[in-house]
């Protein structure tokens, strides 16, 4: 077992790490992308981790952003009944001290807050959406905001990722310990540049008077 000392609290990232929702992007992005004539192929392996804003901004024309933009929000959150747990994350959360946990993510309120409900997992008081920031991930804001919800500096915190976007957003809001969360990868893998460790899922950690992870 390894233990995190200088941890005080964690940032989840919802999807991928909380809940699973894979299946339900790809069907919303899928029917958004037939309709506005664009390469879902190249959509479903350029975006992830990102704003649906930001990503939207890059696939149509500005006359036609705030339409699209609409209409994927609503397929998502149309979707986001069929999201579930993904393993180890109820138990994990249900572990946590009160105001020691907070969420970090890409999706909008409406729809993060639909997909935790879904999922039969708590919302926090501390949850940092695409509706609170400026700027996506990577930018660092999402994160710096989530600290600054839970009084904590980034090298008391630890941050559970799994897109590369979401990890440079960490380590640039100055969060030390950023455990990167597998989607289905055969094995765990090791740690890549400022990742302080690698899990299959949330079944390898546990809350106990501190964060622990199993070898």
């Amino acid at each position: 077992m390894r233990r995190f000392p200088s941890v005080e609290a964690i940032v989840f990232d919802c999807d991928g790490v909380l809940v699973d929702s894979l299946a339900s992007v790809d069907r919303a992005w899928r029917r958004w992308a037939v309709e506005y004539g664009v390469d879902v192929e190249r959509l479903m392996t350029a975006f992830h981790g990102r704003t649906s804003h930001e990503s939207v901004a890059e696939l149509v024309s500005p006359s036609l952003m705030e339409e699209a933009s609409a209409r994927i929000d609503a397929y998502e959150l149309d979707d986001a009944a069929s999201v579930t747990a993904l393993p180890g994350a109820a138990e994990l959360l249900a572990s946590m001290p009160a105001g020691r946990w907070a969420i970090a993510t890409s999706g909008n309120r409406a729809l993060a807050t639909a997909r935790l409900v879904a999922a039969g997992l708590p919302v926090p008081p501390v949850l940092v959406t695409a509706d609170d920031v400026r700027r996506g991930k990577p930018n660092p804001e999402v994160y710096a905001r989530a600290l600054g919800g839970l009084g904590v500096t980034g090298p008391r915190a630890a941050v559970f990722e799994d897109s590369g976007t979401g990890i440079r957003a960490a380590l640039a809001a100055g969060v030390v310990t950023v455990i990167r969360v597998g989607t289905g990868q055969p094995g765990p893998g090791e740690p890549g540049p400022g990742e302080a460790a690698v899990i299959r899922d949330l079944r390898a950690a546990r809350w106990h008077d501190g964060l622990e992870l199993r070898d």
